[in-house]
């Protein structure tokens, strides 16, 4: 006797016991990895937009301000180096009928002290504007340190001839003859170390380089994806 044959299945019963994903599943999942990280890429990019800070003319605004302000506290280093600097003291006197000037103590430092004056005074404005200009802006910026550098060089210069002004008489013949022969009386203020002016301008930008790099805001760290559009 013959065994009855066993027909064989179907078409679509043999397909059914493949296995696999269904159509398009590769397809679905690596679209959602792209979309993850098109979406993070996004995010990324709109917060270091916000974290940029305020815009260029923002920043020039900003620098002109800090420049016109630290320019007027050159009044108040002005009226300070007049108040605290050693007077150099002088003594007129009379030679074949003429009226001569020399200085009282040839050996004396005033003049050394006067320079020195404006020198420190002028370091420690560049150190007070540079802590105070950080406290008000952190990001700093290239505006700014201009606005630094320029602010203080413009503050001392006016500080020098506001001095000088409100210093005694640049006359000092005439001085000597209203005081009267052998009476002491005091020079002119005068800057002899023309390198004090750039005192501010230096003070300022070293304080707040040195204040940027050590409490000024960090860059975020980059982030990465993974081949399936995880962070790493």
């Amino acid at each position: 006797m013959t065994a009855p044959l066993t027909p064989p299945p179907p078409p679509h019963e043999q397909s059914s016991h493949r296995a696999g994903p269904p159509a398009g599943a590769g397809h679905g999942a690596g679209g959602h990895a792209h979309a993850v990280a098109h979406g993070s890429a996004y995010g990324n990019a709109q917060a270091s937009k916000g974290e940029d800070g305020p815009g260029m003319k923002t920043e020039l605004r900003e620098a002109t301000v800090i420049t016109v302000v630290l320019a007027l506290c050159g009044v108040l280093l002005g009226v300070l180096w007049d108040w605290l600097a050693p007077r150099v003291p002088l003594v007129g006197d009379v030679v074949s009928g003429t009226w001569v000037v020399y200085l009282k103590d040839t050996e004396g430092e005033q003049s050394i002290g006067v320079d020195g004056t404006f020198t420190l005074l002028a370091l420690a404005f560049g150190a007070v504007s540079a802590f105070v200009v950080f406290l008000v802006r952190r990001r700093g910026g290239v505006p700014l340190v201009v606005a630094l550098g320029l602010g203080g060089l413009l503050g001392s210069l006016l500080a020098w001839r506001l001095g000088v002004w409100l210093g005694p008489g640049q006359d000092v013949l005439a001085h000597a003859k209203d005081v009267g022969k052998g009476v002491t009386f005091s020079a002119p203020l005068e800057l002899a170390a023309k390198g004090a002016l750039l005192a501010w301008s230096f003070s300022g930008l070293l304080v707040h380089l040195g204040l940027t790099a050590l409490f000024g805001p960090r860059d975020p760290e980059p982030v990465g994806y993974g081949p399936h559009g995880e962070a790493r």
